[in-house]
């Protein structure tokens, strides 16, 4: 547990941010929010901090805040995580707040149905843990349960700007109907970005995001190219399959999407993210060279090379640019599993 770090942890980078609300997260209730309205603590982006910025309440900030607590208890919320999942590791995020973040915090969670209530039973992820002003608290968990909802503790008020709760996405395939084509990077089902070689304006992670892109923020962009070579991005599979139709959606991308695309695949079993990368440049390929437009969907089928069931894809962007979305339709291979990294 690590509550003093400056730099991001690998669980941050690894594993899917349960407490998306693009996925279906959101705070089902809070003890108070006078200062700081509870929704704003799972907002995807980093918290600001806006000079001179007052409501009726006082001064606004980018977070949860509850007021000043004159009688004994403290506050808490309830998260509802967009996604059940295994939960790797949290950041509690106290980004801008100073004189009035909260001593202390801890986590507790659990699995239901539907909402938690009076008889929900509770378990303790993190005992009390230290909190410091403007700053990033980010805590490994090991717990094997898969979990639906949190409660977040603070000691006994204040303001937290970010909650993150980053973990492995609980899918059971052998539920599943197995002649349906499913997105089998989709974040919702488990798909996760583990590497690429560039995220200047967005995260390869948004490629795997529902919906289609609300902005030219959303999506996976790299820095303009000034070497020769194009730009990647390594995919796992939520599980197993063969792909039958690809997506590739280039969404408000308009003077900076890429020129071409391509993808390679391949069925991998453990490595490490560094072994994968370097193995990755020599996949067979999956989507040969194909040309992209502006603001569109693009849909391939029979451009589609004929491959066996692959666990990991090599997205090729040439020579750079932005995506928004990426799907990849395919029928899961339930009598092949495949490690996460």
């Amino acid at each position: 547990m690590d509550t003093q770090s400056t730099s991001s942890p690998e669980f941050t980078t690894r594993w899917v941010n349960l407490a998306d609300p693009r996925i279906g997260a959101l705070v089902l209730s809070a003890t108070d929010e006078f200062f700081a309205s509870r929704e704003r603590m799972l907002n995807p982006e980093p918290a600001v901090f806006i000079p001179g910025k007052y409501d009726t309440n006082g001064k606004w900030m980018d977070g949860w805040e509850t007021r000043r607590k004159r009688v004994p208890g403290n506050d808490h919320c309830i998260i509802k995580l967009g996604l059940p999942g295994i939960i790797k590791g949290i950041d509690i995020d106290t980004s801008h707040f100073t004189g009035n973040y909260p001593p202390a915090a801890s986590i507790e969670a659990a699995s239901c149905d539907g909402e938690p209530n009076a008889s929900t039973r509770w378990v303790r992820l993190t005992a009390p843990v230290p909190l410091r002003g403007n700053a990033h608290h980010y805590l490994d968990i090991a717990d094997p349960h898969i979990w639906s909802h949190l409660r977040l503790n603070i000691y006994p008020d204040g303001g937290i700007a970010r909650l993150r709760v980053y973990g492995q996405v609980a899918c059971d395939w052998a539920l599943r109907p197995q002649d349906e084509l499913y997105d089998l990077i989709a974040m919702e089902n488990g798909g996760l970005a583990i590497a690429c070689n560039d995220a200047h304006f967005g995260k390869p992670a948004n490629l795997l995001t529902p919906g289609r892109g609300k902005d030219m923020g959303d999506g996976w962009e790299t820095r303009r190219r000034r070497e020769p070579g194009n730009d990647w991005a390594i995919i796992a599979l939520g599980h197993p399959g063969i792909i039958k139709k690809i997506e590739v959606d280039t969404a408000h991308f308009k003077g900076n999407f890429p020129d071409k695309c391509s993808i390679q695949a391949a069925y991998i079993q453990g490595g490490t993210e560094q072994s994968i990368v370097a193995q990755s440049m020599f996949w067979p390929t999956l989507l040969p060279e194909q040309s992209l437009n502006m603001d569109t969907i693009h849909t391939f089928t029979d451009e589609i090379q004929a491959l066996p069931a692959i666990t990991h894809i090599r997205f090729n962007i040439i020579p750079d640019g932005g995506v928004s979305r990426l799907r990849l339709w395919g029928k899961v291979n339930l009598g092949a599993t495949h490690d996460s990294m």
